[in-house]
């Protein structure tokens, strides 16, 4: 079985649209697909239950059998910073939770695919980091570029703090979600200064099966 966990430059940068990609993709090729979105704020409750709508993306493109809550079992009602959100509820989100939580999921599919929460070092308070379950689960990360303004020097941190915390980052997908002043130019350094190979470049298109064509997955064999 692979662990892939999917961080990003900043938060909205595509991570669910790359993990439905990628999902999608996979199921087309055979695979058994489980999907984990550890965290989430920004939730509306139904029947009780706080459901996020990048949760149910998620769901929607999984083969495997998971209820939203096994995908996604810390939410909040607020699209606010998940540990502030944590705050006024009083509750502690703890990486224990987060590990255990995952490590319920059958193992007996080929690929679990995580989204992470905002960038890779999303604060969960009391010192905690999202980025330390990735080190504990011992995932392979990609990371989402959002092509804006800044994107370069985004990039290019998070990127070391990833190889900086001993975890190994297969790749880097490019996400245009508006458009950007010398796009190509920006790739093209991009793949120059990012020691890990362009996985792909998807260009907003909301069609998911339109989408996986425009993006390679050898790495992931």
């Amino acid at each position: 079985m692979k662990k892939i966990f999917i961080t990003a430059t900043d938060t909205d940068a595509g991570k669910t649209h790359v993990a439905q990609v990628l999902i999608n993709a996979l199921v087309k090729v055979g695979k058994k697909v489980s999907a984990y979105k550890p965290i989430s704020a920004g939730c509306e409750k139904i029947n009780n239950i706080l459901v996020n709508e990048d949760a149910l993306r998620l769901q929607g493109q999984i083969n495997s059998e998971q209820s939203i809550n096994q995908i996604n079992p810390i939410s909040f009602e607020p699209a606010i910073a998940p540990h502030i959100a944590a705050a006024q509820v009083n509750q502690t989100i703890l990486i224990s939770t987060v590990v255990d939580k995952f490590n319920e999921i059958d193992n007996n599919v080929d690929f679990i695919i995580t989204e992470g929460a905002g960038g890779w070092r999303l604060p969960l308070g009391n010192g905690a980091f999202l980025s330390e379950f990735a080190q504990i689960t011992r995932q392979q990360v990609i990371l989402v570029v959002n092509m804006k303004i800044g994107c370069l020097n985004h990039a290019v941190l998070t990127h070391q703090a990833i190889v900086n915390d001993d975890v190994e980052c297969i790749g880097w997908v490019a996400n245009s979600i508006e458009p950007m002043a010398y796009l190509e130019e920006n790739i093209t350094e991009l793949i120059q200064l990012l020691p890990i190979p362009l996985l792909g470049h998807l260009h907003n298109e909301s069609n998911i099966d339109k989408a996986v064509e425009q993006l390679t997955l050898p790495v992931l064999f």
